[in-house]
């Protein structure tokens, strides 16, 4: 009987103990979690980068009217490449812009793997051109 009433006193030492250095406290961790943890760069996307770009904003109403975010996204690889993808590759000069345009106008394969670039013959060159002015503004 003696050592049950010693066993039930050092259970109940051992819980008070465990308590008292932070067993029970929840406050403590948080605040030491959010006063030690380094602050973290907030990535932004580019639509955000450069939402209020007159070139963004003209040349992404012009790809999405053309069709062009069937196979193209922002920053991600649908069937084609990211648009961020291309600005990383090519830089933004008028030799690029006109190979660019004729690329999507006449239609390319190579560059980005065997998936062929249909042409758009349709398309108006002014309008393309708007809208690789705008890809290769999207750059990371």
């Amino acid at each position: 009987m003696k050592s049950l009433k010693l066993f039930s006193f050092g259970l109940v030492a051992f819980s008070l103990m465990t308590y008292a250095c932070g067993g029970g406290s929840q406050e403590s961790s948080q605040s030491s979690t959010t006063s030690s943890a380094p602050a973290q760069e907030t990535k932004v996307s580019l639509e955000d980068k450069y939402k209020d770009d007159p070139v963004f904003i003209t040349g992404s109403a012009k790809a999405k009217e053309a069709g062009c975010t069937a196979c193209h996204m922002v920053e991600r690889k649908v069937v084609g490449p990211s648009y961020a993808d291309v600005a990383e590759k090519y830089e933004n000069t008028p030799e690029n812009v006109a190979l660019l345009t004729d690329h999507v106008i006449n239609g390319n394969v190579g560059n980005w793997g065997e998936i062929q670039m249909p042409s758009h013959p349709h398309l108006e060159r002014a309008d393309v051109e708007d809208v690789i002015k705008y890809v290769l503004l999207l750059k990371r």
